[in-house]
């Protein structure tokens, strides 16, 4: 599976600040999608850029000689190697492992968290509308997110339904903080903007989340909380506690000058989980300001059956990327079972002509009948042989459909 490739920088390795420096906004990676896909030897590529992480999948050929490090950086216009300890690539079946523990939550964070799907899905939906997919990613993302699925159905993994918000709700609750008795501003109406502010809204807080005002009336927020228009973020600061940023945006939602010429309460709490930065990190000098950014809480692990579940999802995982793997090596067979499968649907509706005619039945009936037969029997044909791939090795298998296709030559 070496035509498989990919080049990551995450959270494990890279601080946010670091992080920002290859996060790319949703027209970003369509353009760079584009972009990577005139280099010689890509056949198909894909980019996902979260708030913890950002990779870029490649299914290539043995003509892609440049580096995929080297792509990034041509595309981010970076001219400097000192980034590249903070990647890590990944070809083939080790790839493969990454994306279906990645996409199931088993590398973020908060183990088990359920943005990564959402993100992961998204990513795979702008690769599809800018044509930059070839069969081999498709096929690859499409399992993985089926294999999340099943983890999410079968296996209970702590802090499954946590988002990047909890962490830091989680500390500041044990610091003392009570949030029902705090005025919150949610600065973004995307994903996580919206569960940020509905998080805050379940521990009792006073809610408002900004709306761009060119959407203003075409937008939901979270049940109860209110809604400012984007452009009255600053005026309402003066009134808060606690403010949260989770844009998209490739520009500062607050910036130190604007912060520092607002009266505002003695202390104020400001969390920033967006990638790059919302929130510009000078005004965490300003007296009465506590600036926190993605990086700045851990994650607890209480449950005493993690690591258990864990394991059953590794199991689960592995039966996708059986799965996977299976196709993968016999994807070259899959025009040849097609047409064998025709080929024996034409053989059975060549033997029943003669039954056929002793029919008491119009001939219109007679044709849609041989319609239905050829589609049934091309259909169980095909069942057969692709069940045979399933329980046979790629080699075996091979020869059982080149023995079976030699009846029809």
């Amino acid at each position: 599976m070496n035509q498989i490739r990919m080049i990551g920088i995450d959270h494990s390795k890279a601080t946010v600040s670091y992080r920002e420096l290859f996060s790319f906004t949703k027209t970003g990676i369509a353009a760079a999608m584009e972009n990577f896909l005139k280099v010689p030897g890509v056949e198909g590529c894909l980019l996902l850029s979260t708030c913890n992480r950002m990779e870029l999948w490649i299914s290539a050929t043995d003509k892609l000689e440049v580096s995929l490090y080297d792509m990034l950086c041509q595309e981010k216009g970076i001219d400097s190697d000192e980034y590249r300890e903070l990647f890590t690539e990944r070809c083939g079946e080790e790839a493969v492992i990454h994306l279906f523990e990645t996409a199931s939550g088993l590398k973020s964070k908060i183990i088990g968290e359920d943005q990564i799907i959402t993100q992961v899905k998204e990513a795979l939906s702008l690769a599809r509308e800018v044509f930059s997919t070839d069969k081999v990613l498709e096929m690859l993302f499409r399992t993985a997110v089926t294999a999340r699925k099943k983890v999410k159905t079968n296996v209970r993994l702590t802090n499954a339904d946590s988002s990047a918000i909890s962490g830091p709700i989680h500390a500041l609750k044990k610091q003392g903080i009570d949030f029902s008795k705090l005025t919150c501003m949610v600065i973004g109406n995307g994903e996580m903007g919206k569960l940020a502010a509905t998080a805050l809204r379940q521990e009792g807080a006073d809610v408002t989340v900004t709306v761009r005002q060119y959407r203003s009336g075409q937008v939901l927020i979270p049940e109860g909380c209110s809604r400012i228009n984007y452009g009255e973020r600053l005026d309402y600061l003066k009134s808060c506690d606690l403010v949260v940023s989770a844009t998209s945006s490739p520009n500062y939602t607050l910036k130190l000058s604007e912060v520092e010429s607002v009266p505002r309460k003695d202390h104020v709490i400001m969390i920033d989980l967006a990638v790059p930065r919302d929130i510009e990190d000078s005004v965490g000098q300003l007296e009465g300001i506590e600036l926190y950014d993605i990086d700045s809480f851990g994650t607890e692990i209480e449950h005493e059956q993690l690591e258990a579940n864990i394991e059953k999802s590794h199991e689960i995982l592995q039966e996708f990327i059986h799965e996977f793997k299976v196709w993968y090596e016999c994807r070259d067979l899959i025009p040849v079972v097609k047409e064998v499968s025709a080929k024996a649907a034409k053989d059975v509706t060549l033997r029943l002509t003669k039954p056929m005619r002793k029919l008491d039945a119009k001939d219109e009936q007679k044709e849609d009948l041989e319609q239905a037969i050829d589609t049934a029997t091309s259909k169980v044909i095909g069942k057969i042989l692709f069940c045979l791939r399933d329980s046979l090795d790629a080699e075996t298998f091979r020869d059982c459909v080149d023995a079976v296709s030699q009846i029809y030559e």
